[in-house]
């Protein structure tokens, strides 16, 4: 028999997700009539945009003529999204990002996935906890860890607490690390990083070498004018840092897929004798040999983002989120429970009531509210104790949810 990648049976239980979906379905199959509202997965449920639509459909019509047709395009992205990108995400903050540096992709979960692929498997990999599944399962299949222990945190992996205690910050580990994943606004926990504090951080990594890997993609939904919308605003942040971008949650991309990640010139590696490489040319290549580019038309409906119309309806999309994450804090803060997040980002990171643990909670509401929220400790072991709740979802839905969970509470 053909021999597997034993690092795939190191994989605790499942991905989060579809541990979810198990349950679902399981609660679904007993209770056939159980109207559900699910807050659980990340997902937008708005419709695209009207003018990302109307772009769409002229590249589909472009490429139906004998003169707009294209085939295969840059793997890098084509330039008029990368130019759309760099004058409106990067520069009017300030920011000097070349086109150049700029990779579009079809997801930030799969950039943040095969980024790590660049880098050697004994590479000493540091992560918040609790955090984004997918930046401790993929670096577990590449064979960075030993098993996982009884908490489901792998032998291996540098883990950062991030707690009430601590503002649910991490905090730079205490020795050298070589890539460091950061999530700012943060999921699972809505948490935003200052500018003071993401300074701490390239000052860390600038000073043992390490590279910050920056998912930014809830950027979007800041609120707060002090608080940074790139690690690139920090100075410094050019020679050690990789920032992960999406379309998904700002214009509805996430059945669409469009990301992309931004790689500047100057950040380097190091071969096993210890030379400099430059990481731009080793992800440059990767991107080549194992992928063929988003697709024209997403890709011109990615750039329809940046006109003034489609700014203005991203805009509109994002409040309307926002103002449903304030239902979902304000309704719960009445029932007793504390809540975090849902100011600067779409998440609402509910702590469980005294005693419940997170998973107990969410077959509570599943069961009593017919609520779908996501377990705290499905993101790693700091995060028991709390649960994630989405505020991608029709208003209906978010109001009727906080009336079922109050009733379910007994507030």
């Amino acid at each position: 028999m053909a021999r597997i990648n034993q690092s795939y049976l190191l994989l605790t239980s499942g991905y989060l997700f579809p541990e979810i979906g198990r349950r679902v379905a399981t609660f679904s199959e007993r209770n056939p009539e159980a109207q559900l509202i699910r807050l659980g997965i990340g997902d937008v449920v708005l419709p695209l945009p009207e003018s990302v639509r109307e772009a769409m459909h002229r590249a589909i019509d472009e490429l139906g003529t004998e003169e707009g047709f294209r085939g295969y395009g840059p793997e890098q992205g084509y330039e008029f999204l990368r130019e759309a990108i760099a004058e409106h995400e990067f520069a009017p903050r300030g920011v000097d990002i070349s086109p150049d540096e700029i990779f579009v992709s079809d997801g930030a979960k799969c950039d943040s996935g095969n980024i790590q692929e660049i880098f050697a498997t004994s590479a000493r990999v540091a992560v918040p906890d609790p955090v984004y599944p997918v930046y401790v399962d993929t670096n577990v299949m590449a064979g960075r860890s030993g098993a996982a222990d009884a908490s489901g945190a792998y032998e291996g992996l540098v883990y950062m607490p991030c707690r009430e205690e601590n503002g649910f910050l991490p905090e730079p580990p205490d020795g050298p690390v070589d890539l460091v994943y950061l999530c700012f606004p943060n999921n699972p926990t809505g948490e935003v990083a200052s500018m003071e504090e993401l300074a701490r951080w390239v000052a860390y990594a600038r000073e043992c070498g390490a590279i910050l890997l920056f998912d930014a993609a809830y950027e979007a939904y800041i609120s707060d004018s002090q608080i940074p919308h790139s690690i690139f605003e920090v100075p410094g942040a050019r020679e050690c840092a990789i920032e992960f971008r999406s379309f998904s949650k700002t214009a509805g991309f996430t059945g669409v897929r469009c990301a992309f990640v931004v790689i500047p010139r100057e950040l380097m590696g190091s071969d096993v004798d210890g030379r400099p490489v430059e990481i731009w040319s080793l992800w440059h290549r990767r991107q080549t040999t194992k992928f063929n580019g988003a697709s024209y038309p997403v890709q011109v409906g990615a750039a329809a983002c940046y006109s003034e119309r489609g700014r203005t309806e991203i805009r509109a999309n994002v409040a309307y989120y926002m103002e449903n994450a304030r239902i979902i804090r304000e309704a719960l803060g009445r029932t007793g429970l504390r809540v975090y997040g849902t100011v600067n980002a779409p998440y609402a990171w509910v702590k469980t009531p005294d005693g419940v643990s997170s998973w107990d909670l969410f077959d509570q509401l599943l069961e009593n509210a017919h609520v779908v929220g996501t377990p705290g400790a499905g993101f790693g072991a700091s995060g028991e104790g709390f649960l994630r709740l989405s505020a991608f979802a029709k208003r209906d839905r978010v109001e009727e949810a906080m009336v079922r969970i109050s009733k379910t509470l007994g507030s």
